[in-house]
């Protein structure tokens, strides 16, 4: 494998477990088979199959399918409460969320600095790596959707990391293992080749130890997202079926 396929499965690895790593269904065993979208006066859980396939909360009422659900004092009450614990939930998973953003860039920077890059490639990777570490602190915090999220956005924004960052280091190594070999040091051209491939292949483990750290960040979070479990428990849609909006597992 050349050196720059080498880097871009590096990069590939370290989006997709920024994306993905230590997800609520992991840590909490929580599932939705929803999409959540948040608006400022109501929450929109949607879904392909089966019914009911749009649930809207607002301010006490339930709708299904277009359908107004009828709620006694009980039932309202809950799900009064159930939308401000699910709002007053959101900040606090953004916030784990930016965490791992930045466990990661701090990652690829330690990593990256035992390459002995020169200074320039250095100063050009900081300066693109703040770059696509503010557009994705921005993405986590504007969003209000998990529509934001699906496969097609996550591979999108790897692409693009991957189109950015890894040409610059591949071209750093390249070039240096390049004016190894040329000055007749083979040995230290075998080196880079060698740290080229510690790079793809070791730095997946490396970088999940890393992220073990958010582990109790989401433990904290169980309790609200089992509470939420709890509200909707008894509560039907218009076709008889449990909501079911969230659930939570052993």
């Amino acid at each position: 494998m050349r050196m720059k396929q080498l880097l871009v499965a590096s990069m590939l690895v370290v989006v997709g477990d920024t994306l993905h790593a230590q997800d609520l269904a992991k840590v909490c065993h929580a599932t939705s088979s929803y999409d959540l979208t948040l608006q400022p006066d109501r929450l929109v859980f949607d879904r392909a199959a089966p019914a009911p396939m749009r649930v809207v909360l607002s301010h006490g009422t339930l709708q299904t399918d277009g359908q107004s659900v009828p709620l006694n004092n009980e039932d309202q009450d809950r799900l009064d409460l159930f939308q401000q614990n699910l709002r007053a939930l959101m900040p606090r998973v953004k916030a784990v969320a930016q965490h791992g953003v930045g466990l990661t860039i701090q990652a690829i920077q330690d990593e990256s600095g035992g390459l002995s890059l020169d200074a320039d490639t250095r100063a050009e990777l900081d300066r693109r790596l703040a770059a696509q570490s503010a557009e994705l602190r921005q993405r986590i915090a504007s969003s209000q959707s998990t529509h934001d999220w699906h496969g097609d956005a996550a591979n999108q924004y790897a692409n693009q990391v991957i189109g950015d960052i890894a040409p610059l280091l591949a071209s750093a190594l390249g070039q240096q293992a390049v004016n190894a070999a040329m000055s007749g040091d083979l040995q230290q051209a075998a080196e880079l080749r060698d740290r080229a491939t510690n790079l793809a292949t070791g730095f997946q483990p490396r970088l999940q130890r890393r992220l073990q750290a958010l582990r109790p960040e989401i433990q904290v979070l169980c309790p609200d997202i089992q509470r939420l479990s709890e509200l909707q428990e008894g509560i039907r849609a218009s076709n008889g079926r449990p909501l079911n909006l969230v659930q939570v597992g052993q």
